[in-house]
Parts: C-alpha cells; structure tokens; sequence
C-alpha cells in the first residue's frame, strides 16, 4: 500500500507545485476568453494532426507545417497565450521528468 501513497503524495506534490498552478491558472483564463480559446484549439488541433502524421510516418505536408508555423508567431504575438504556451512546456518537462525518474526505476523488468 505504500507504493500507492507515495503516488498520491506525488500527485498532491504536483497538484501544489508552481509549474501546475500557473499553468492552470492561465488555462482557464484562456478558456475562459471565446476568442483566444477558439485561436489556441485551432493552434492545437492543427499541431496534432501534424505530430499523427509525423508518427504514423505520413510525409510531411509542408502546408500544414508553414501554416503552425504562422499560426504559432500570430499568437505569441498576444502576451497571454506566449506565457500559457511558455507555461505548458514547462508544465511538460516536469511531468516527462517525473516519468522519467520512474522509468529509469523500473527498466530492468520492463
């Protein structure tokens, strides 16, 4: 049962952490604001499609790349959605390190 403690404990951890907080706390205020929120879901849903097609192995549609990448400069321009994404990869490189300290725990049986 410790195992399970000590992941509760993490998950609290990362929930009190200041990389969680700031993150989510200009997630909603970017949910929270019609036109930005429609500007980001266009942003990410455009950048998923690229990244499926990159590992299913598609080739590259060099439209869809110039067009993230226009979308991408527009909405950094706007301070509040360049500090969410700022905030997001930051977010995401503690949680990648978090699973990756666990990993590197358990790869001899993996």
């Amino acid at each position: 049962m410790q195992v399970y403690d000590t992941a509760n404990k993490l998950a609290q951890e990362i929930k009190d952490s200041d990389e969680y907080k700031a993150y989510k706390k200009l997630k909603n205020e970017i949910a929270n604001d019609p036109d930005k929120k429609k500007k980001v879901e266009e942003f990410e849903k455009l950048r998923y499609e690229v990244q499926l097609m990159e590992y299913t192995g598609e080739a590259k549609d060099e439209e869809k790349n110039k067009k993230l990448q226009e979308m991408y400069v527009a909405l950094v321009q706007n301070k509040d959605i360049k500090e969410y994404f700022d905030l997001e990869v930051k977010f995401n490189i503690m949680v990648a390190d978090v699973n990756k300290i666990i990993a590197e725990a358990i790869k001899d049986v993996l």
